[in-house]
């Protein structure tokens, strides 16, 4: 019985490391995708929205709609689409500087 077990064991071992080996003939360009890419112009407006963000959080002057909208274009960017890309890294860039500008208002005293 012993003799049995052990030629099935046998058996199913050889079986399974053929298995194994079946997907290491694979090339590697065939299993990662393509990465997608995005136009000139909506990359320099994707690096000019992330440096504006980085200047207004460093100056504790960040909207989060600033921030949202950035979220949103590197998301956009993720994906290659150029234009959505440039739609929220200008909606990201305006609303930090608008955060920016707040800083330079007066400082609103309520009752004396």
């Amino acid at each position: 019985m012993s003799k049995v077990l052990l030629a099935l064991t046998s058996a199913a071992l050889l079986g399974l490391s053929g298995c194994a080996d079946m997907n290491t003939n694979t090339p590697a360009a065939a299993t990662v995708p393509a990465k997608a890419t995005i136009s000139a112009e909506a990359q320099a407006a994707l690096s000019a929205a992330q440096a504006d963000v980085k200047l207004a959080k460093s100056k504790n002057a960040l909207w989060t709609t600033a921030a949202d909208a950035l979220k949103d274009a590197e998301a956009a960017a993720e994906k290659g689409d150029s234009a959505t890309v440039l739609k929220e890294a200008q909606l990201a860039s305006n609303h930090a500087h608008k955060g920016l500008e707040q800083l330079n208002y007066p400082v609103l005293k309520v009752g004396d």
